[in-house]
């Protein structure tokens, strides 16, 4: 991967690929799920929750990472399903599919295996004459008539909890990388006369395993490809999907309508009815029924009912839009209440404020709530207005019902049902500018 970062926690579609993997194991309703953890592996442990941990001190290929889990399934008596952490595309449906077959063939492994178009690489699954695997055959190791197999180890396995650990302490690391391998596992049993049997998963995308950037890149498309497509099979409409990057956990009412280059977060709920971009980014909010939201990023905040947000509106984080209230272009709001049916139409900003409902905030406003050292808050109370260009200098409250003018640097308390101007008076001096253009004529003749 070239990457400081383990390889299991680089993301598909805003998660860690691991926790896709873990996704499609608990389907299995299993009575423990146990990770192996070796390279920064306090990272790992940060990431996952509700599982144990095992520890791999050494990496020293798949066998000893099978053995690394032992202790923590001690005295443990039945399958146990071996999956692969950077194989993120793995489904629920499959793996139960491999574990009934592994169940009903009474067979001591089962593997997961795929039919490929190109297998080369991939370990070779070959039959025996009863359909059960009689071997798996490595790449470098197959005879030119073993290569031509498509049906290839995808790396996944049910074993017998006893049997397995039985034949992994007859395993050596008698090769060139000097690892315990568990495809080892296999020949012994087989040498054993215990059946082995495989199971092809439907989709060979399903055991795509994350090697590079170039393969997250496909995961990734892959696995935004089913979460939309789950979306829209719930009533959502996506306008294109390859263009719209939802992480899962996110809840979506019917009939609202996603436009190309939104992100929507896990942590986000948004309503029915509403329409959300294009180019918008949502990230831990909750949105009401109804409400859209054009060009915009939505920060950690609560956006009700009705409401209109952009184009090119910036809402942070601890902001609460009421209902019907607008926030339009090129404003940013910060930590405060837009209270019933008000609008802040353009190009202001609004921190640490409380606008009451039926408000008009003028274009080009200002709440100065910062001075250098402290933020204080700013009060406009019902049915307002705030002309534009207005400087709101907090801490200042405008009373119910009350006036600015335009241009005003408003410092001081106004009462309810006021008009509150600042300005300086305005000078007009007669025939100045033709005056400047006589003698702006006259430089440039002599020119």
């Amino acid at each position: 991967m070239k990457s400081s970062m383990p390889k299991a926690l680089h993301a598909i579609c805003g998660r860690p690929m691991l926790h896709f993997v873990l996704v499609a194991a608990e389907a299995l309703h299993p009575k423990k799920v146990v990770v192996v953890v070796g390279h920064k592996a306090e990272q790992v442990k940060e990431a996952v929750q509700d599982v144990d941990f095992a520890l791999q001190e050494e990496q020293l290929g798949t066998g000893h990472a099978v053995l690394a889990a032992r202790d923590s399934l001690a005295g443990f008596v039945g399958t146990i399903v071996i999956l692969s952490g950077d194989t993120p595309l793995i489904t629920a449906e499959t793996l139960c599919s491999l574990l009934d077959t592994h169940h009903a063939s009474g067979a001591s492994a089962s593997i997961l295996s795929a039919r490929l178009r190109d297998p080369h690489g991939y370990g070779r699954i070959v039959r025996a004459e009863d359909g059960s695997v009689a071997a798996i055959v490595e790449e470098k190791d197959a005879t030119d008539d073993e290569r031509l197999i498509d049906e290839t180890n995808s790396g996944i396995y049910c074993f017998d909890a006893e049997k397995l650990y039985a034949a992994l302490g007859q395993v050596g690391a008698d090769n060139e990388q000097r690892e315990y391998y568990l495809t080892d596992v296999i020949k012994i049993l087989r040498e054993q006369g215990e059946k082995v049997t495989a199971s092809i998963a439907a989709d060979a995308d399903e055991i795509a395993g994350v090697n590079s950037r170039v393969q997250l890149a496909f995961a990734d498309n892959v696995m935004r490809r089913r979460v939309n497509e789950g979306y829209m099979l719930r009533g959502v409409t996506i306008i294109e999907s390859a263009l719209t990057f939802i992480t899962p956990g996110a809840q979506i009412g019917v009939d609202t309508v996603v436009y190309p280059m939104t992100f929507i977060d896990a942590e986000t709920t948004i309503g029915e009815g509403c329409v959300v971009g294009p180019s918008s980014r949502l990230k831990g909010c909750k949105i009401g029924d109804n409400t859209t939201i054009d060009n915009s990023i939505v920060l950690q905040s609560i956006i009700e009912d009705d409401a209109t947000i952009g184009p090119f509106a910036h809402i942070r984080p601890g902001t609460h839009v009421k209902t019907g209230a607008k926030v339009g272009g090129f404003v940013e709001i910060k930590n405060s209440e837009l209270g019933i049916d008000s609008k802040v139409p353009h190009l202001s900003y609004i921190g640490d404020a409380q606008i009451g409902d039926y408000v008009n905030i003028g274009a080009g406003t200002i709440t100065c709530n910062y001075d250098g050292f402290e933020k204080y808050r700013t009060v406009v109370e019902d049915g307002a207005f705030v002309g534009s260009d207005t400087m709101l200098v907090a801490p200042v409250k405008v009373g119910k019902g009350s006036f600015t003018g335009a241009g005003s640097v408003i410092s001081k308390d106004v009462p309810a049902d006021s008009l509150a101007i600042e300005r300086s008076e305005q000078r007009t001096i007669g025939n100045w500018a033709k005056k400047r253009r006589k003698k702006q004529d006259g430089k440039t003749s002599k020119a």
